[in-house]
């Protein structure tokens, strides 16, 4: 098993970092709705996407630590993990077929709050009645953003919402790990076992880009994934994760600076209407984790 490195206090470089993690999530979702708009089927951009990611992580690690990264302390947990992380990302990725990136990366970030309430029985977490209110406000923005009652309403909110879900649940897999593996082997898991799982159903329907560009981003989703979460880790050994969480947040401006400029699609006032309560809400969330942990 790959030895956990040991925590540093580089705060403003840890935000930094955090910041570069968001553009690489960011980059992540643009590129495979591009692709998946440009003719690719979803499955094989999600393959290319943990492959590139398996591919990255065995030139940094392998030489490094060897045939350690491949050994987990919690196999079981490890397995679980990365099938969350890989059903998110399929469902997130047939969302960003039919919907703006805006709404899908506005959805997502309602994370906390299903992290919130998972932790109470997955966890053994206590959490208090303000923050419940919390949570429940949070999801009155994410009705906001859907819009269920409205024209705006497309099905397709429910993988987003599946993906919403799914990610929690790998969140709160990573907290029971914290401690027990190294950032090497749980970025060689995630990223391996997502794509040994799709290549049996990439492979009778694969379609070859059509053009250089293509081509360039085909390869590049799966840098993007590996250097984002390679560097989220980075930036939380360098920082504590209760001054890194609203760092996150930066990801709507960015989700929207994309739309306009690669899909020419601009963000409804639902959207960021929704997104402002979903923001707030799990601002709120944050601010009584950080105080909690102070007083403790």
């Amino acid at each position: 098993m790959a030895i956990a490195k040991p925590r540093e206090e580089r705060t403003a470089a840890g935000v930094m970092m955090m910041a570069l993690a968001v553009v690489g999530f960011t980059c992540i979702d643009t590129t495979a709705k591009w692709l998946i708009l440009g003719g690719l089927p979803v499955l094989q951009v999600v393959f290319a996407r943990y492959f590139g990611h398996f591919i990255v992580a065995l030139a940094i690690y392998l030489p490094q630590e060897g045939l350690q990264v491949f050994r987990s302390n919690r196999p079981f947990l490890q397995l679980l993990r990365s099938f969350f992380l890989l059903g998110s990302t399929v469902l997130n990725f047939q969302a960003l077929n039919h919907l703006p990136i805006t709404v899908t990366t506005t959805i997502m970030f309602s994370g906390p709050i299903v992290v919130t309430l998972l932790a109470i029985p997955m966890l053994g977490e206590r959490v208090g009645l303000r923050r419940i209110a919390a949570v429940c406000t949070g999801f009155a923005g994410v009705l906001v953003v859907m819009q269920p009652w409205g024209a705006e309403f497309h099905p397709a909110m429910f993988f987003s919402l599946g993906a919403l879900c799914m990610a929690s649940m790998y969140f709160i897999m990573t907290r029971m790990l914290a401690g027990l593996e190294g950032n090497s082997t749980q970025q060689i898991w995630a990223s391996f076992v997502a794509a040994l799982a799709l290549l049996p159903f990439v492979i009778p329907g694969w379609a070859w880009p059509s053009h250089p560009l293509q081509w360039v981003m085909f390869g590049m989703i799966g840098v993007f994934g590996a250097s984002g979460h390679i560097a989220a880790v980075i930036a939380h050994r360098w920082a504590d994760a209760s001054i890194l969480a609203p760092v996150i947040y930066i990801q709507v401006f960015l989700a929207a600076l994309a739309g306009i400029l690669v899909f020419d699609t601009w963000p409804t006032v639902w959207t960021l209407g929704g997104g402002a309560i979903i923001i707030a809400s799990g601002l709120y969330i944050w601010q009584r984790e950080r105080a909690k942990a102070q007083s403790s």
